[in-house]
């Protein structure tokens, strides 16, 4: 590669409409309706379902798929629905490789799972396309619930209280709802603006207003709430960065991984993305994933994954290192970074030392390794940010630095619930996201009533 290209640097527009429109085309396209009844005829319709188990909604995962072999896909979604409200959005982005599809018998016995996801993707965008609503809301109880969030978590809190009759009002920071199934989920995952078409079926039970641009701690404070609502959800997610500690990170060309697939997700045109030639991605989970390949897939000539731990250790399942590896992405593990590289105060390399386990613990082995690059993507995790808790009281106990609930969502604070991945004990996973704002919603629906009599 000559250094003239490479002193370009961060830009964009490399390759053709063509080439972009193909790179984020869907990655798992639809099964139509005969492969969908091909597909079902695998499952075993197992009795103790492992699969059923395996996710975190506990959804019937045998009888939507029976459902979807006797040719009743509606059905099938209205069984996927119950559970899952945002079940058309989980069938995209759920590692179901290391969930369901992981304990099938079919996995187990033959090394090729009935493909669950897919199907459940099948059931529910059939219902959508025909805008198939099976809730209405119950007669109106005079209650009053404030959701801090529009993510998964607060979506799936208020269709379920909305059903039981309860008035939600959603207060969402960002300009759109849908928390990171809008922002943080890799472009090619979930196509043709499908976030907020869920998000539109979802608020169609009607009770649910949502206000945007309203941010706990600036706009309002948690006391408010309180005070002017019979309940409380917060679902508002992680809002930190973890830093990268090594020297220099503050070098332009430096950048959040969870702000670059943002603003990939929200641009209308690809071409005006810019990328840098050699990328760098810091962190070895589902995001580190997503950014590395769209860095590709936007015309980065090389890209790599440094990892602080082995193989075995990265969060992002073996999927996702492997769709990696097809796009062209090295993945480079034991490895942590040290010093951010400058010139002229734009990133020009990374220094990074060789780690290894001594015992228990992570130590670096003095040993150095210097990997040019003109753009380096943080993907090392996401903190909460408990500063606009502030102002608001009594103070909401902390577990390790996200809010403490318990296992139906209450907190330490009367009349206030949380669930997504401001608690502790969350997973980064949308599916889990929806069970705990569900599960919350209905201890919410108990505690406003008569044990969940209105």
């Amino acid at each position: 590669m000559a250094t003239g290209h490479f002193k370009q640097g961060i830009a964009g527009g490399r390759l053709s409409p063509e080439q972009y429109a193909d790179n984020f085309s869907d990655l798992h396209p639809p099964l139509d309706h005969h492969e969908a009844l091909v597909e079902s005829d695998r499952c075993y319709f197992c009795y103790d379902a492992p699969c059923m188990n395996a996710c975190p909604t506990s959804i019937d995962i045998p009888l939507f798929i029976r459902q979807i072999s006797t040719g009743n896909p509606i059905g099938s979604a209205k069984t996927i629905f119950d559970q899952n409200i945002l079940g058309g959005m989980c069938a995209r982005v759920c590692p179901t490789e290391t969930l369901c599809e992981e304990v099938c018998v079919r996995e187990v016995a033959e090394g090729k799972p009935v493909q669950i996801g897919r199907l459940q993707r099948y059931a529910t965008d059939v219902a959508m396309a025909q805008d198939k609503q099976f809730y209405r809301r119950a007669e109106p109880t005079g209650k009053t619930v404030a959701v801090v969030g529009a993510g998964p978590a607060g979506l799936a809190a208020a269709h379920r209280l909305a059903r039981h009759g309860h008035e939600v009002t959603i207060l969402e920071a960002r300009p759109k709802a849908g928390g990171l199934n809008e922002y943080g989920i890799a472009a090619y995952k979930s196509i043709d603006n499908f976030a907020q078409a869920e998000v539109d079926y979802v608020l169609s039970i009607g009770g649910i207003e949502v206000q945007n641009g309203k941010a706990l701690g600036r706009d309002y404070q948690l006391s408010d709430l309180t005070r002017n609502y019979d309940a409380v959800f917060l679902g508002m997610g992680l809002g930190g960065v973890n830093a990268l500690r090594a020297d220099g990170e503050e070098a332009q060309g430096v950048t959040n991984a969870v702000e670059f697939i943002a603003e990939l997700r929200q641009a209308s045109d690809l071409a005006s993305l810019p990328v840098g030639r050699r990328v760098v991605v810091i962190g070895g989970g589902m995001t580190a994933i997503d950014a590395a390949v769209q860095s590709k897939l936007l015309g980065a000539e090389e890209v790599t994954i440094c990892y602080r731990r082995g193989q075995e250790h990265m969060n992002a399942s073996e999927f996702e290192q492997d769709l990696a590896a097809a796009n062209g992405v090295t993945i480079r593990h034991w490895l942590q970074p040290k010093r951010v590289i400058a010139e002229g105060g734009k990133v020009s390399g990374i220094e990074l030392e060789y780690t290894a386990m001594d015992g228990d613990k992570l130590v670096g082995t003095g040993e150095r390794l210097t990997l040019t690059a003109d753009q380096v993507f943080k993907a090392i995790g996401q903190s909460f940010i408990p500063s606009a808790l502030n102002g608001s009281g009594a103070l909401l106990a902390l577990e390790a630095g996200r809010i403490k609930a318990d296992a139906e969502g209450r907190t330490s604070l009367p009349n206030v619930w949380a669930g997504g991945d401001c608690i502790f004990g969350g997973d980064d996973l949308t599916v889990s996201a929806v069970a705990q704002g569900r599960d919350a919603a209905e201890s919410i629906h108990r505690a406003l009533t008569s044990n969940g009599r209105a």
